[in-house]
């Protein structure tokens, strides 16, 4: 059984910037599909970002184009979000998720996830 655990979260003022990190254990990253979500208090869980097996593309939510940026490193067998510019409305409980299949076209539907990791606060605050 396969574990994500996600890190670098934190409290940062708007326009700041914070890296999340999700490192994988008992599964090798670079053959699924990975994506970060977050949740905000009140609200459904929304995606954020994804990026398609062996390194072969990413795609990214509207709201964050521009800001934030999926990559990973396979020898550290971990996916990383870079996140700049940050604004309030960024608040949320990010997790990552995994599956070794995953559409063009629902990416962004947090079912077809298998692996999830715990989750990592984010906090936009002056």
């Amino acid at each position: 059984q396969g574990q994500l655990v996600e890190s670098g979260g934190g409290l940062v003022q708007p326009g700041g910037s914070l890296r999340l990190s999700c490192a994988a254990s008992g599964l090798t990253l670079d053959n699924y599909n990975v994506a970060w979500f977050r949740q905000a208090p009140g609200k459904a869980r929304g995606a954020v970002a994804c990026t398609w097996n062996n390194n072969s593309g990413t795609v990214d939510a509207d709201s964050v184009k521009g800001r934030f940026t999926i990559s990973r490193d396979k020898t550290k067998n971990t996916v990383y979000l870079q996140m700049n510019a940050l604004k309030p409305e960024d608040t949320a409980i990010y997790y990552c998720a995994a599956d070794l299949y995953v559409g063009s076209t629902s990416w962004f539907l947090s079912s077809v996830y298998a692996n999830w990791g715990q989750g990592t606060q984010v906090a936009v605050s002056a």
